[in-house]
């Protein structure tokens, strides 16, 4: 259901994030010829024996090669990046040897190969140096315009469609109903969404009515991915589902043993992948973070794999946990012995998106996981090295 995205032919400028759709193979060796490594003196091994007097019979800057030949007692003056002449096959560096009048004395032996960089020591043409999949990164960018790539195919960012649902729900600015409230996912998703690599398409606020929220859905019929946000007064996600199942609408499940996060969705809709995540704010963007994430990994050309664990020391005891996966926000610190510290906070309402705010990292509780005493290890997600 999660298929990549088709590719799209980017100028090399634009392609640092996103992920490579076919692999990178040089189209030339690099160098293309042997080339001076230092500011020097290209010589014969020979001839390159302390003391020796060379005559200088020519002068070789970068991207101005020699055009003839180093014999026997002779040497040419280079400079790093210099083409090395025929003939030559050693570097000695200028600061040990002394040129006067023509003649440049040697102050030390130089040997074969010395201070050369042989022609395609870094790549040679028909190498592959980036594979497909890869997130392209300053340096692979350098690589690729060393390679000669000036564009490069890469996935299509995909196009992920939010749509907000509830008679509540106030955007941003907007004037807010009695008894309404200021909707803070659709933005959050939306950032998200970017920092995961999609583009994000925010929809009108649907109201708790099942043609409305039909309606408002077609406007994802083009999207690689429809976030939904929030259900309806009558039951979670029981008008989102058959607003959506209206439009074709195939559930794949609904319902998952976690807290914060417990009514999630997933299921297609003409061909469409539809995420549906709670409406209270944490609960959004911790489903969101577990399933959004790999979902829009998969879909960007990336294997999606889950968010990455890391081991940290819980600075607090931790009761016995029941039959849902838990994820508490947390504060990190250093311990002395370099180690990551976590400290849980108190409550974790899953309204309360001044914590979320200020946590690194959830702290993973498994299902029936026994109590943790103060000081014992635990595993957490960091948030800022996933995007949120």
């Amino acid at each position: 259901m999660l298929q990549p995205t088709g590719a799209e032919i980017v100028p090399l400028g634009e392609a640092a994030g996103r992920v490579l759709a076919a692999p990178v193979i040089s189209r030339l060796t690099q160098p293309p010829r042997d080339v001076s490594a230092m500011d020097g003196y290209a010589v014969r091994a020979d001839d390159a024996v302390a003391g020796a007097r060379l005559r200088v019979v020519g002068i070789a800057p970068a991207g101005h090669p020699f055009g003839g030949a180093v014999g026997p007692g002779e040497a040419v003056r280079l400079f790093t990046g210099s083409v090395v002449p025929e003939g030559a096959d050693c570097i000695v560096i200028q600061e040990d040897a002394t040129e006067a009048d023509g003649i440049v004395t040697l102050q030390e032996p130089g040997l074969p190969g010395r201070h050369v960089r042989g022609a395609g020591l870094d790549f040679a043409v028909g190498d592959e140096l980036l594979p497909a999949g890869r997130v392209l990164t300053a340096r692979d960018v350098g690589l690729a315009a060393a390679a000669n790539h000036p564009w490069l195919s890469v996935h299509r960012r995909p196009t992920v469609a939010i749509l907000a649902t509830g008679d509540e729900i106030a955007m941003p600015g907007e004037p807010i109903p009695a008894g309404g409230i200021v909707s803070s996912n659709s933005h959050a998703l939306a950032a998200f969404v970017r920092a995961c690599g999609g583009v994000p398409v925010i929809l009108p606020v649907a109201r708790d009515d099942r043609e409305t929220i039909a309606v408002a859905a077609d406007a994802a019929s083009r999207a690689d991915l429809l976030l939904t946000t929030g259900g309806a007064s009558v039951g979670t996600y029981d008008l989102v589902q058959q607003g959506l199942s209206d439009r074709g609408l195939a559930l794949d499940f609904w319902k998952i043993a976690m807290r914060p996060g417990k009514p999630l969705m997933f299921g297609s809709m003409g061909g469409v992948p539809v995420l549906g995540l709670p409406g209270n704010p944490v609960s959004a963007m911790i489903c969101a973070l577990l399933f959004g994430k790999p979902a829009i990994e998969r879909l960007s050309g990336l294997a999606g794999d889950a968010p990455p664990r890391e081991p940290a020391r819980c600075t607090v005891a931790l009761a016995a946990n029941d039959h849902r996966a838990d994820h508490l926000r947390a504060v990190l610190a250093r311990g002395e012995d370099g180690l990551w510290e976590v400290t849980p906070f108190g409550p974790q309402d899953s309204s309360m998106l001044r914590r979320l705010a200020r946590a690194d990292a959830v702290v993973l509780r498994a299902p029936d996981a026994p109590a943790v005493a103060a000081g014992a290890m635990v595993e957490v997600i960091r948030l800022a090295a996933c995007g949120l």
